[in-house]
């Protein structure tokens, strides 16, 4: 972590640093695990059923296709336009507007990112055959074009990511290129397509396979059972991993080119098949213990309290899927870290407002009073 040159003066400064910061980090693990991903979960069950609900007169294959343009059309101006929210939709303008109007673009993003993802899946659900030898063909050739891109890291999801609504970047979406809209119109266009129909789709066809996987290897027989299995195993499998994060940032630290993306690709995997595990079980066990007979209001109920909560909680970024990051782009060990960074966000926030004046002021021998500049941290230097 970068800070103050007082923060390093003594050993018990350090110890008593190390110690929040381990504080803070189980903590966010515990709100990532029990609070954000159950409410994604839940909000992306509510909306696909909703949508199922709705566009069943259409049939399975124009119904995907509606979800189709809905998620891709809607991804697409959400890029476009991205530079004249960030422009007109800013709290110094009018922080009561912002607040609004910020959580009413959530709002309406998450849901073009459930009908992006509903869209391909239930076409694939029309065409393709769901065998373990075609799942597992798909499921190994998307992965491998998604090494072969470097954009693996982006199948995470909550709890392995959790995002904060901050004013900086709320309404950012990067692309596969980093091609910006005012350098040349044409090719920003072609990296938003780009982005979202080839590098999203491919995200729902490893999704969707390995979903599928465990579909039918885990007790097909008893959905139950098998829904609470997955679960289990995939906290199971995220409380290894982020017990194992000092070990892989040491191994990735060591490492250097295509050795090093490949490893970092490998710890993503693991973390992409705990989080279908834990997103598998309450994504089933909704219907059978909270969903009653009127599926529609018991949609429209979860739809709304986990929206609510998420913006209260100021975690309602978590419910998006927007943006496309570069494998290993961090340097060092960074790249195998699991950005999940919520309380520990919070705390270097209080911290850098209130170090210049506790800790980092100085009185010269003209009473002058100032302030060292070093106390910056950044999300990267958390660890």
């Amino acid at each position: 972590m970068i800070g103050t040159s007082t923060d390093i003066a003594t050993d018990k400064v350090q110890s008593s640093e190390r110690t929040n910061l381990t504080i803070l980090a189980i903590l966010d693990a515990l709100f990532a695990a029990l609070v954000v991903c159950p409410c994604v979960v839940c909000y992306w069950r509510a909306v696909w059923g909703l949508m199922d609900l709705y566009l069943e007169p259409l049939g399975s294959l124009n119904s995907g296709l509606v979800s189709i343009v809905i998620g891709m059309g809607g991804h697409i101006v959400f890029n476009v336009f991205q530079t004249v929210f960030e422009k007109n939709v800013h709290p110094d303008h009018n922080r009561t507007v912002y607040y609004l109007l910020s959580r009413l673009y959530t709002v309406c993003f998450a849901f073009v990112c459930v009908n992006g993802w509903r869209g391909p899946w239930e076409c694939l659900n029309v065409h393709s055959m769901n065998d373990m030898v075609v799942l597992l063909a798909t499921t190994g050739v998307g992965i491998a074009a998604m090494v072969s891109m470097k954009v693996l890291r982006n199948v995470t999801a909550p709890p392995f990511v959790v995002a904060v609504d901050d004013v900086k970047g709320y309404f950012e979406v990067t692309t596969m290129f980093k091609i910006k809209m005012r350098e040349k119109l044409t090719l920003y266009l072609l990296d938003c397509l780009f982005s979202v129909v080839i590098v999203g789709t491919l995200i729902v066809f490893v999704w969707r396979g390995l979903w599928l996987i465990v579909d039918i290897l885990l007790y097909p027989e008893n959905e139950e059972l098998s829904s609470w299995i997955s679960m289990g195993l995939g906290y199971a499998l995220m409380a290894f991993l982020l017990l194992s994060q000092p070990t892989m940032r040491y191994l990735c630290e060591r490492l250097s080119g295509t050795t090093r993306v490949l490893f970092a690709d490998a710890v993503t995997l693991l973390a992409l098949f705990g989080t279908v595990n834990i997103w598998r079980g309450i994504w089933n066990l909704l219907p059978i213990y909270f969903f009653s007979d009127d599926t529609e209001m018991c949609c429209w109920i979860t739809h709304w309290v986990t929206v609510i909560v998420l913006i209260l909680c100021g975690a309602s970024n978590s419910l998006l899927v927007k943006g496309v990051d570069i494998d290993a782009e961090e340097e060092g060990g960074e790249c195998v870290n699991f950005q999940i960074y919520f309380f520990r966000s919070i705390y270097h926030k209080k911290k850098q407002k209130w170090k210049p004046s506790e800790m980092n002021l100085q009185v010269n021998h003209k009473d002058e009073i100032t302030a060292d500049s070093n106390h910056t941290v950044t999300i990267a230097t958390i660890s």
